[in-house]
């Protein structure tokens, strides 16, 4: 019978329920338990493929073309496995399903109400991963604050399952901050006391309180945060700040969370095998060597954009015994001449080109790739950071005039970029672009075929433009060949490569998003061990 395990969180968002779900679902995982996780989302989009990074953060798609929410990253990272875009429910997907069968006339005449109708909708789509992961276990991840009006329906059906599983088919973790005042040192507990109040008062009382604080807890707090919380003390689990979230599922290990949540489901309390993972984490802090990276993008404000870029290079840095030091670039700030573009990129050992659609910082990114190109720096672009080094090319080396993309100046007279043939004719923007895996075609002689190893590769995609293959000749005669196409339409340009360069390498795909702590992107191996040289 498949257990579900609820996690939901406190006063607070974004204080680390997704890292805190993965770790405990990588645990039972070492356990030898099959497991999947599931992110609930309780705003009315129907995915995050529209959202502002600002707002929402990275969007990490999945190899079923899935644009869901960065949490789906951390899970496939911890547990080194793919999950499908089924894993992010939102509010959206729920109320859209329920209208469309009341439509159909599927709920014979009946008053469509929030219970049953759209908790009934939750509570089968998350029975449906289950079966179709043939899990053991079933994490899933409530998004948000337990105060959240958006959110009180996922809270219900959560509370509905328990009822409906039998007690020990269903449990729940309380994810709350426990802040420390700066003048006294003193650490609170009274965000968690109100958030497990107000979990009771909706009808759901918490097996596990997980605090998240700077320092581990003191007994004082820990021993108050069970009396009102009504938990044992050894229940209130100590998840406090570290430099390294990899060391999370260990902190959580030695606090015996797994074999409290073992107990409280019924289950078999294996001993966990990390034995991989603890290796990573050695390798991690055995990795000394600096090598400065820069990384000029467009959303740098908020870093958790790019949170799959940066994990990715920590992967591949800990497997070449390496310690990358990020040095951050606001494209807009360089275009805008806030940014001495030399003085910044002097010192640096490589470059990441990050994406990021529209025309603000373009420019900025331009400036910055002749810069690289020209002083031979070692310099990845990603997506539409790859548009931009071709945009660069096709001006600087060329001689192009006012070469761009048809997305940026739709009146160029040399749109090196341009949209993809399949992509004409779609008016929505939701859920359209070209997404997910796809199999790609590597050229023998690149280094990006020696980068990977083999001629075939897969990788994921999140893009309307391409390279516009009427340009690659001129492209060709001037050193920037490509090295890699799309295995079922090679007029698809998937990578292309500087010769004469150190290293200088654009990729449509995004080879982050399958990069793992224990399996590193191949690519960002090549990248940083060129950088660090």
């Amino acid at each position: 019978m498949t257990k579900y395990v609820f996690i939901t969180g406190g006063v607070l968002s974004s204080v680390g329920k997704g890292v805190t779900t993965a770790s405990v679902a990588l645990l039972f995982k070492s356990m030898d338990y099959n497991v999947t996780v599931i992110k609930i989302d309780p705003y009315l989009n129907v995915d995050a493929g529209t959202m502002n990074p600002y707002a929402h953060g990275e969007v990490f798609v999945t190899e079923d073309g899935g644009e869901t929410d960065l949490d789906i990253g951390h899970y496939e990272r911890f547990l080194n496995m793919n999950l499908s875009k089924k894993n992010n429910i939102t509010a959206g997907q729920i109320y859209y399903a329920v209208i469309m069968k009341e439509r159909k006339g599927e709920y014979l005449g009946a008053t469509v109400q929030i219970i049953p109708h759209v908790t009934n909708e939750i509570k089968q789509r998350i029975r449906e991963v289950g079966k179709e992961y043939d899990a053991d276990l079933v994490f899933i991840e409530i998004g948000g604050t337990v105060g959240d009006i958006e959110g009180l329906p996922f809270l219900e059906a959560a509370r509905q399952m328990r009822l409906e599983e039998g007690f020990n088919s269903v449990a729940f973790i309380h994810v709350a901050l426990v802040p420390t005042l700066k003048v006294t040192g003193e650490q609170k507990t009274k965000p968690v006391q109100h958030s497990v109040q107000e979990l009771r008062r909706i009808g759901i009382q918490p097996d596990i309180v997980v605090a998240r604080c700077e320092r581990p807890l003191d007994p004082e707090a820990k021993s108050k945060i069970a009396l009102f919380s009504n938990v044992p003390p050894e229940a209130v689990i100590s998840n406090y700040d570290v430099a390294n979230i990899y060391e999370v599922p260990i902190i959580l290990m030695r606090q015996m969370l797994h074999k409290i949540l073992a107990q409280r489901l019924a289950l078999e309390c294996r001993e966990p095998n990390l034995s991989p993972w603890l290796s990573f984490l050695e390798k991690v802090t055995k990795s000394v060597k600096p090598v400065r990276i820069a990384m000029i993008g467009k959303y740098t404000k908020l870093r958790d954009s790019y949170i799959s870029i940066t994990e990715a290079v920590k992967h591949a840095s800990a497997y070449l015994g390496i310690k990358p030091i990020f040095k951050w670039l606001e494209s807009t700030d360089i275009e805008n001449g806030y940014i001495d573009i030399e003085k910044e990129l002097a010192d640096i050992n490589g470059a990441l080109i990050l994406p990021g659609f529209g025309k603000r910082g373009t420019e900025g990114k331009i400036k910055a790739i002749k810069y690289l190109r020209e002083h031979n720096i070692p310099t990845l672009g990603i997506c539409f950071g790859f548009q931009l080094m071709v945009v660069e090319i096709a001006r600087n080396v060329i001689g192009l005039d006012n070469a761009n993309s048809a997305e940026l100046d739709p009146m160029t007279p040399h749109p090196v970029v341009n949209l993809l043939p399949s992509q004409q004719g779609i008016s929505t923007i939701g859920g359209s672009m070209r997404l997910g895996a796809i199999n790609i075609k590597l050229y023998r002689g690149s280094k990006v075929y020696e980068a990977y190893g083999r001629e075939i590769i897969s990788e994921r995609h999140r893009h309307r433009y391409g390279v516009n293959i009427k340009y690659i000749d001129v492209f060709e005669s001037a050193g920037f060949t490509v090295s890699g196409v799309s295995l079922d339409d090679e007029s698809v340009i998937e990578f292309m490569e500087l010769k004469n360069h150190p290293l200088f390498i654009g990729t449509q795909s995004h080879p982050e998003f399958k990069s793992r702590p224990l399996a590193p992107s191949p690519l960002y191996i090549s990248f940083l061990s060129k950088a660090s040289q």
